[in-house]
């Protein structure tokens, strides 16, 4: 493979407050410049890394949005996470230096490289940025455990409602808008992620759409009730 490579500086990067942290000096922000060497374009559908494929680098999304899946063991493609831009993907290949999931691009993507050993080594000398690596983990750690949760316990209502607020605050702190999405996903793999069938999550969209919470064309969702899908989540007992 040839990724297109293209010289790139977080200094000048307008997505540097997401994926950097905040207050480096002029000089450790050069360093980190340095490390962070080239940008790959992963076009609609490639692959980022894949299952298996050895652990070098991570990636900070700079434009597009990402889905990690792994097969499980009868064939089937099961989705474990979605990711969009000023995010770091590659994290699961820090355990045993293997990815242990495919990361395919939903839409045309850019990411920044940035090799593990050298980010490691530079994490040493600048300790801002040794917490803001472990300050990266921890969120994904707390994150997958909200989605076992979301999974071990909830209703097919509560888990898509659950999915639209956490896709929309995520949204919402790269300055989108609090109650319009766009679904770079398919119902599919909503359904995958949340451990739901293609039905359901159609049904279910359907349902918010019926009780005014929701209105959706096509991929474009708007949120017309926050409050509901709240309550939802927070399981309201008057809620059927």
């Amino acid at each position: 493979m040839n990724p297109q490579t293209i010289k790139v500086a977080c200094s000048n990067c307008n997505l540097r407050e997401l994926c950097m942290p905040v207050g480096l000096n002029d000089e450790q922000l050069q360093r980190i410049d340095e490390v962070v060497a080239v940008r790959r374009k992963v076009k609609r559908g490639g692959t980022l890394f894949r299952n298996g494929e050895a652990f070098t680098s991570l990636y900070a999304i700079r434009t597009g949005f990402f889905k990690t899946c792994i097969t499980t063991e009868d064939g089937r493609d099961q989705v474990t996470g979605f990711q969009m831009a000023g995010e770091i993907i590659g994290l699961d290949g820090i355990v045993n230096d293997h990815h242990s999931c495919d990361a395919v691009a939903l839409e045309d993507a850019e990411v920044c490289v940035m090799p593990f050993d050298r980010l490691e080594e530079l994490s040493r000398e600048v300790t801002a940025l040794q917490h803001h690596v472990h300050k990266i983990m921890s969120r994904e750690i707390v994150r997958e455990h909200g989605v076992m949760l979301l999974l071990g316990s909830m209703r097919a209502e509560e888990r898509l409602a659950a999915f639209l607020l956490n896709l929309v605050q995520r949204l919402h702190a790269r300055g989108f808008s609090q109650s319009e999405l766009i679904l770079r996903m398919t119902r599919e793999e909503i359904g995958s992620y949340l451990g739901l069938k293609l039905e359901t999550v159609s049904r279910t969209f359907s349902k918010f759409v019926e009780e005014g919470i929701i209105e959706v064309k096509q991929r474009h969702v708007r949120i017309l009730d926050v409050e509901a899908l709240h309550s939802i989540v927070n399981n309201q007992q008057n809620y059927h």
